[in-house]
């Protein structure tokens, strides 16, 4: 999500499970569909950092939602069929009625899917601001609907959403104290997968959250 700065040596060392050599590090060289396997706070600290890119953003930059596989089903759908704890009816055109959803940021559960919303994991505004600007338009509605990881995308309360809006972990972390850890190093599997900076406030946020979680192994593809 460009200007240059030095990643952490460490990462370029980190070997990929059943693999022989070296993984590739989330810079410039790696290519997209390469694979990176580092504990999460290497991750983070491998992340650019740079000041945000606040020109104008418009949300009609990132088109979503997309129906990619042409089954009649949007991404939005796709997303509430897959995270659905009880499955709901679906009748013509993909319409979903009844069902239950399980809203983490807010440790809810929700019945039906009007009072959900699609959560962008990192918001649109937010990957404008740290890198998108530089993308093409394909790149831009790669990353509005990315289906291709789980942790990109996510159903939660519309109320918990839009409390969130386009903040960062320096401005906005979940109600549920119990879902952080799980928000702040998905959010660096987003960063990463897409390689987008962080500022200098979101890395100080995410280091001081995440120094109170397990550092796990993470294993992200790379998108673009």
């Amino acid at each position: 999500m460009r200007r240059t700065v030095a990643l952490a040596a460490a990462v370029t060392a980190l070997l990929l499970p059943a693999s022989a050599h070296a993984a590739p590090s989330p810079g410039r060289a790696a290519a997209p569909g390469d694979t990176v396997t580092m504990s999460v706070r290497e991750a983070l600290d491998a992340l650019e950092v740079a000041e945000e890119d606040t020109t104008e953003y418009k949300r009609s930059y990132f088109r979503h939602w997309i129906d990619a596989d042409r089954d009649g089903c949007n991404t939005r759908q796709e997303l509430l069929l897959a995270e659905a704890v009880e499955a709901p009816e679906q009748g013509s055109g993909c319409k979903l009625t009844g069902g239950r959803w399980y809203s983490a940021y807010d440790d809810t559960y929700i019945d039906g899917p009007s009072g959900l919303d699609a959560d962008h994991r990192v918001p649109l505004d937010e990957a404008w601001d740290s890198g998108a600007p530089e993308w093409t338009a394909q790149e831009r509605q790669d990353f509005a609907n990315d289906l291709g990881d789980p942790r990109s995308l996510v159903m939660v309360s519309a109320r918990s959403n839009r409390s969130k809006g386009g903040k960062d972990p320096a401005q906005w972390q979940p109600p549920a104290e119990g879902n952080r850890c799980e928000y702040n190093t998905e959010w660096v599997v987003v960063k990463t997968r897409f390689r987008l900076s962080v500022d200098p406030a979101e890395k100080e946020a995410l280091d001081s959250e995440l120094a109170q979680c397990p550092n796990e192994e993470i294993t992200v593809e790379l998108a673009r």
